[in-house]
């Protein structure tokens, strides 16, 4: 079958297998633009693109007819969206249909990076759930932690560990989300050039990781809890043949979920595929194991750091909403940064910070020097900033100017510090001196694109 694309005659093979009189539906499809769509985070209370057609399986997601300039939108510097392909959205639903009492509800991302999953799992969870995204490659640790702090969700740990390494917190979460690294054939329509490093042997060879990734995380999920695996691939060795291989040799029982027969979403022996001819997506394979095995962990560490010392806690007070004040604790780490760390979740978080030792220690929220409290952009970004802290609302163009560190026009009318504003949306914080206004906007944050006058 001839494409644009010059697909290798053994993955043609493997789809022909798959697919049968179907395949030629499915290689006219690679022929076609891949898909655009976006999620919109559901707690920012601004619904963008409402007027684009939605995606089935997520309330949040719309499909986009044409490509805007995300980097210029200061929305998206907000976090009010998130760019992710419609198909791996399809992890929103599958967390829904899961009988989880949420509450306490430990969750782990563990193949996490750039966080686009991990952003659908926190507005999954209930204000008094843990989730823990861990991304085992270090230089994709930074955009994992850009993207959780922009879409504004407090009770996340971010470490960067081999899957290996989590053996002290077996039995500990509820739910493990393993979005394998596979060989991409989901992605030959949305990036070509990924046909270049697909073959068989790398098939095998991602197969293989995949299940050493598996045998790790499966020890990890309580009992009555569950393994989610997916990859953005169509064979069935980095599929099926591995969901079938973990059941066979753990304890873990693969279960079905109900999907409408009109999303045209295929139904695999044991999981679910996605293919873009039959749906308005790229290639993706998800799957879901329960534990059965008794694996619980039974450590319960000190958290390992100190509480925030009265003087600097009524330093902190005006910055922070009553419910924040209520809702956190709040420590000092070893380099003087403060984190708050939800109440009800302190316990589960000593066993994380014993059990993990390349990881954050709790959402970052600024530093006391001296009688001033100077703000971590991540605060600007969450829900736990009082209404009372001084406001400068931007225009469009002022917003980009601010994104791009950049001299802009307004200034606050008092001196002293602001949250800087775009439609209601915090984008970071600026304090006016007596002859300067410093803005303190990350530099790596800064947008370097040239702007249109």
């Amino acid at each position: 079958m001839k494409t644009k694309i010059d697909l290798p005659d053994e993955f043609i093979k493997i789809i022909e297998n798959n697919l049968g009189e179907e395949s030629k539906d499915f290689f006219l499809a690679l022929d076609q633009d891949p898909v655009l769509s976006v999620r919109n985070n559901k707690t920012k209370h601004l619904n963008f693109f409402d007027d684009e057609e939605k995606v089935n399986w997520n309330n949040q997601g719309h499909y986009l007819k044409n490509r805007p300039s995300f980097t210029l939108d200061p929305a998206f510097h907000a976090g009010a969206y998130y760019v992710q392909e419609a198909s791996s959205m399809f992890i929103g639903y599958v967390l829904d249909k899961l009988p989880l009492k949420k509450g306490g509800l430990r969750v782990l991302d563990l193949c996490a990076a750039p966080g686009g999953k991990s952003t659908i799992i926190a507005d999954w969870l209930a204000e008094d759930d843990l989730l823990v995204s861990n991304e085992v490659i270090k230089s994709r640790v930074g955009v994992l932690k850009e993207n959780l702090l922009k879409w504004g969700f407090e009770n996340h740990v971010v470490s960067n560990h081999d899957p290996e390494t989590f053996s002290d917190l077996d039995g500990f979460f509820d739910v493990v989300l393993v979005d394998a690294p596979c060989s991409g054939e989901g992605l030959f329509r949305k990036d070509p050039k990924a046909v270049n490093e697909w073959s068989t042997d790398a098939v095998k060879m991602c197969s293989l990781r995949q299940q050493r990734i598996l045998s790790a995380a499966a020890l990890l999920v309580r009992k009555g809890g569950y393994l989610i695996y997916s990859t953005c691939t169509y064979n069935t060795l980095e599929n099926d043949e591995n969901v079938n291989w973990l059941s066979r040799t753990l304890d873990l029982k693969p279960e079905k979920i109900d999907v409408p027969s009109e999303w045209n979403i295929k139904n695999t022996n044991h999981g679910y595929q996605f293919y873009p001819h039959k749906t308005r997506g790229e290639g993706f394979y998800i799957s879901v194991l329960r534990q059965e095995a008794n694996l619980n962990n039974k450590t319960r560490p000190r958290l390992g750091l100190n509480k925030l010392p009265w003087q600097q806690q009524n330093i902190l007070n005006p910055w922070l909403s009553e419910k924040a004040l209520e809702d956190f604790n709040f420590y000092v780490k070893p380099d003087g940064n403060i984190v708050a760390l939800r109440k009800s979740l302190l316990e589960d978080y000593g066993v994380v910070f014993n059990a993990l030792f390349k990881r954050s220690s709790g959402f970052e929220i600024g530093i006391v020097k001296g009688k001033d409290f100077i703000p971590s952009h991540g605060l600007a970004l969450s829900n736990m900033l009082s209404k009372s802290v001084n406001k400068l609302p931007l225009n469009k163009q002022e917003s980009l100017k601010f994104l791009k560190k950049e001299g802009f026009d307004a200034e606050p009318a008092i001196e002293g510090w602001s949250l800087v504003t775009y439609e209601g949306l915090g984008l970071g914080f600026i304090k006016k001196m007596t002859e300067r206004v410093n803005n303190y906007l990350p530099s790596e944050w800064r947008i370097r694109m040239e702007l249109d006058n």
